[in-house]
C-alpha cells in the first residue's frame, strides 16, 4: 500500500486516506473538507496525526499511511501501512469497551480512557499493510 503523497485525500466511498511515513521532515495540511468536517493532518517518518474540527482522531508513532479511514457510531475502520511496527491511538467514545481486530483476528477487548482515546500496537514491519477494526 502506497504512502499518501498529497498528505490527505477523500476516497470515492467517503473514507479518508492520509499520512506519509517516508518524509524526513514534518509536513502538514490544514482545511481538508470531507462530509462537512474540516481535517488537519501532520505526518512524517516519526509520527502521523489526524484531527477533525480541532479534535483528536488518530495518531501513530512512528508515522504511518492510513487508507480508507471511516469513523462511525460503531467504531473506526481502516488499513494501515508503515516501515516499522507502530503504536496507534484512535479517538472513540470515552470510557467504552471496544474489540480490536487486526486482519480480522481479535486482539481482545480494550476500554477507552475518559478522554476517549484507545491505544494498540500493530506489527507492520514486513507485513505490507494491516486491516484494522476498532468496534463496539
Amino acid at each position: 500500500m502506497a504512502v499518501v503523497t498529497e498528505l490527505i485525500r477523500t476516497e470515492a466511498d467517503g473514507g479518508l486516506s492520509f499520512g506519509n511515513y517516508e518524509l524526513n521532515e514534518k509536513a502538514k495540511k490544514d482545511d481538508h473538507e470531507c462530509a462537512g468536517n474540516i481535517y488537519k493532518v501532520k505526518t512524517f517518518k516519526d509520527m502521523t496525526k489526524l484531527e477533525r474540527d480541532g479534535m483528536f482522531v488518530y495518531e501513530s508513532v512512528p508515522g504511518t499511511s492510513v487508507h480508507g479511514f471511516h469513523a462511525t457510531n460503531e467504531g473506526v475502520f481502516f488499513s494501515v501501512s508503515g516501515n516499522e511496527d507502530a503504536q496507534i491511538t484512535v479517538g472513540v467514545k470515552e470510557d467504552t469497551e471496544y474489540e480490536v481486530l487486526l486482519d480480522g483476528k481479535s486482539t481482545g477487548r480494550v476500554k477507552s480512557n475518559l478522554g476517549g482515546k484507545l491505544s494498540f500496537s500493530v506489527e507492520l514491519e514486513g507485513n505490507g499493510y494491516v486491516m484494522v477494526a476498532v468496534q463496539l
